[in-house]
């Protein structure tokens, strides 16, 4: 890949993950949310895409029967 064409490319999922961010609720300027819930849900949702996705599997998280 040229390396232009790479920089574009992280230019534009840069962009998208700072609107995702600022939508969320993710930016310090998000009031009313503590550091500790924020920091949370994002390890949550960190913890989400880097399962991989196999259609009809369920899982089991240990202590929430």
């Amino acid at each position: 890949m040229h390396p232009d064409t790479h920089l574009q490319l992280h230019r534009l999922r840069a962009t998208e993950l700072q609107r995702y961010a600022t939508e969320s609720g993710l930016t310090s300027d998000a009031q009313g949310t503590d550091l500790r819930t924020r920091l949370g849900w994002a390890l949550v949702e960190l913890g989400l895409r880097v399962l991989p996705h196999r259609a009809g599997q369920t899982y089991v998280v240990p202590g929430s029967a």
